[in-house]
């Protein structure tokens, strides 16, 4: 266990302390990098391909990426965690769609923040590339959100069988 880790472990709750694995955030992290390439993809092939308007083709690819995400998550980051069974599946796919949900409107709000009401300049070669820059912030942000809120809603990481 690193420094770090034993310092933000002091500051978790026992029962939450399964949230700070750094191989579980590694894998979830990971995920999200499959998940953004699976919603570029499904935009570019729609809305290059197909000819279907900008919305309705980022549309498809935000849920083509929550639904990639869920699966790779389901058998890989959280491999070990949630009751078997269609049923517990099922209800796991919507709870991940709502938390998923919650985390595009933290990452919707922190970006129009930066960008609209924060008055932030990163101007290169005479441009202002601060929207670029910020994108990255919000995305970190609501992907740590989105983290803590699988694991705990969807995941339940931190029921302890013996409750």
């Amino acid at each position: 266990m690193s420094d770090l880790e034993r310092q933000v472990r002091q500051y978790v709750p026992d029962r939450f302390e399964s949230l700070v694995s750094g191989v579980r955030f590694g894998q979830f992290v990971s995920v999200g990098v499959v998940g953004a390439i699976s919603d570029n993809t499904v935009l570019a092939v729609l809305g290059l391909g197909f000819g279907v308007g900008d919305m309705a083709a980022k549309a498809a690819g935000v849920e083509t990426a929550i639904l990639v995400m869920f699966l790779v998550n389901e058998h890989w980051t959280f491999a070990d965690e949630g009751d078997a069974g269609r049923r517990s599946f099922a209800k796991r796919l919507a709870k991940s769609h709502l938390v998923r949900s919650g985390g595009v409107a933290v990452q919707l709000s922190v970006y129009w923040l930066l960008t609209q009401r924060l008055a932030f300049e990163l101007v290169i070669a005479g441009t202002d590339l601060w929207f670029l820059a910020a994108s990255p912030i919000a995305i970190g942000i609501a992907m740590f959100v989105n983290y803590v809120a699988e694991s705990v809603f969807t995941w339940q990481v931190h029921q302890d069988d013996s409750l």
